[in-house]
């Protein structure tokens, strides 16, 4: 049994104590593949560090993280997207849209968003998209590019039933992590509609830990957490989820 964590910032500072016997611990539970996202220009060389130390497990992405979109986004994203040609990167991500705390930079948010779609689209790599308070923003813009191929996963899904549908239209991945073990979380009536062909699973570590783990750090170990509650919620085996999701991974990602 193999599992994949799509999404985990393994490389920030949260795990320099104790990175080894977090990776070891990953192993235990068969978690060996993590795809790591990156956020910032800043970001870049702990990714690659890590991705060196762990080079047939740890997989790096590059992109800006919309939270860090400002006015000087064109600058910042110069920056990263030219360091596709000094290293191999397996999508662009995480990028997208966040408008819950700010909406001082939408038009450069959308701006950034778009010229990172044409990049993925010209090297073929998939999308990591961040959505939060933006989903009819994200998908006008995924509109316009009807005529292309696109594909991704919207990590962290956090929408409805009906925004899962039209990801899936879109040729999108659902994203789903700790948020799906949450009591009251709308997530897990998504899961029980949405076939195992269209999910990946992700922690966002060292962010939004799975129940029993609620207020600790996150960490790739806890995936068969996710994937149990899966599992559950489908009426099936948690090898299953396991074979089907990685198989999704392996196939978005080309790993």
């Amino acid at each position: 049994m193999q599992f994949i964590d799509t999404h985990t910032h393994f490389y920030l500072s949260q795990f320099d104590n104790d990175r080894e016997q977090v990776f070891k611990a990953c192993l235990e539970a068969h978690v060996d593949v993590l795809l790591l996202p990156n956020i910032d220009s800043q970001s870049i060389e702990p990714m690659l560090k890590v991705c060196e130390q762990y080079p047939q497990h740890c997989f790096p992405m590059l992109g800006l993280h919309p939270s860090d979109v400002k006015e000087n986004y064109e600058e910042e994203l110069n920056f990263i997207l030219n360091h596709y040609k000094k290293d191999t990167y397996i999508a662009v991500g995480e990028i997208g849209m966040d408008l819950y705390w700010d909406k001082t930079f939408v038009k450069e948010q959308i701006a950034a968003f778009c010229k990172q779609i044409d990049f993925a689209l010209t090297h073929d790599l998939p999308l990591v998209i961040h959505s939060r308070k933006a989903f009819s923003e994200i998908l006008s813009v995924l509109n316009d590019y009807k005529s292309k191929e696109l594909k991704g996963v919207f990590h962290c899904f956090s929408g409805d039933l009906n925004q899962a549908k039209k990801v899936i239209e879109k040729g999108f991945y659902l994203g789903i992590g700790g948020v799906v073990t949450y009591k009251n979380a709308g997530l897990q009536n998504i899961v029980k509609e949405m076939p195992l062909d269209n999910l990946l699973l992700e922690t966002d570590a060292p962010f939004l830990p799975p129940v029993p783990f609620r207020g600790k750090r996150n960490q790739s170990s806890y995936i068969p957490i996710i994937a149990s509650k899966i599992a559950e919620l489908k009426n099936t085996s948690l090898e299953n989820v396991a074979q089907i999701t990685t198989r999704n991974a392996k196939k978005l990602f080309k790993i």
